[in-house]
């Protein structure tokens, strides 16, 4: 799969270190699968889908590549391979969907297409000026609950504190997550313990895309191939039995 060059037809401020950018390409995706962003002569990064039509992504200015990113304005060119990898599949009626930092950009597009289930989203971020698209999912139709580590906006804490009673509480005909590895080990762990099936999406540094060079490696899979969603159905506390979805 070879780069396409696609122009930014608009930038969106999501906060003071994240941007999403629109770009004229249309694609057929799942949420939660994923593109990666070419600049000549620089580097390729990957980035989760924010929609398909038109193809959005959202940046976090954390490192040269993606500073350079936030650099270009409508009308410069980005070039994309896409999409990649394995994504969310909507399942059942009530859906629990949980985000973590930069990990609620694909929940939105996952909410957008569960459009006759009732959804509840939990998302968390370390401050209040670090939570990312609250406003979207409730737009979405979602019932949104916010948790941040300092306290500054929701409950104080991690996810897990909000997660926890959600899933005791029963109801919901599964789990997705997207967010850093500790967060979806622990939500997995809880998952388990009440007995619902869940959609985690793992996030890794991804450098092919294609599942040649294994730097995405986790617990024996290649993410950009086999992922980055990995599921399962079985609700035992015992052991893994991890699926994947097309």
């Amino acid at each position: 799969m070879l780069p396409q060059a696609a122009r930014i037809v608009e930038t969106q401020r999501e906060n003071a270190n994240t941007r999403t950018f629109v770009f004229d390409a249309h694609w057929r995706a799942r949420p939660g699968q994923f593109l990666m962003a070419w600049l000549p002569r620089f580097d390729e990064k990957p980035f989760s889908l924010v929609d398909d039509d038109p193809v959005t992504i959202t940046v976090a200015a954390v490192g040269p590549f993606t500073r350079l990113l936030h650099r270009l304005e409508p009308g410069d060119r980005v070039w994309l391979r896409g999409p990649l990898g394995r994504g969310f599949r909507p399942e059942g009626q009530r859906m629990l969907l949980v985000g973590g930092g930069y990990g609620s950009a694909p929940l939105d597009f996952l909410a957008r297409r569960a459009k006759n289930a009732a959804i509840t989203a939990v998302i968390g971020a370390r401050t209040a000026a670090d939570l990312l698209f609250v406003e979207r999912l409730a737009r979405s139709g979602a019932d949104v609950q916010v948790t941040t580590e300092d306290g500054s906006a929701g409950e104080k804490g991690l996810v897990t504190a909000v997660v926890e009673p959600l899933l005791a509480r029963g109801g919901f005909d599964a789990l997705y997550a997207c967010g850093p590895h500790g967060m979806l080990a622990a939500l997995e762990a809880l998952a388990r313990r009440h007995r619902v099936p869940a959609q985690l999406s793992w996030e890794a540094y991804m450098r092919c895309g294609l599942g040649l060079c294994g730097s995405c490696e986790h617990q024996g899979r290649v993410l950009c191939l086999e992922g980055p969603v990995l599921s399962f159905n079985n609700c035992s506390s015992r052991g893994r039995s991890f699926t994947r979805h097309v």
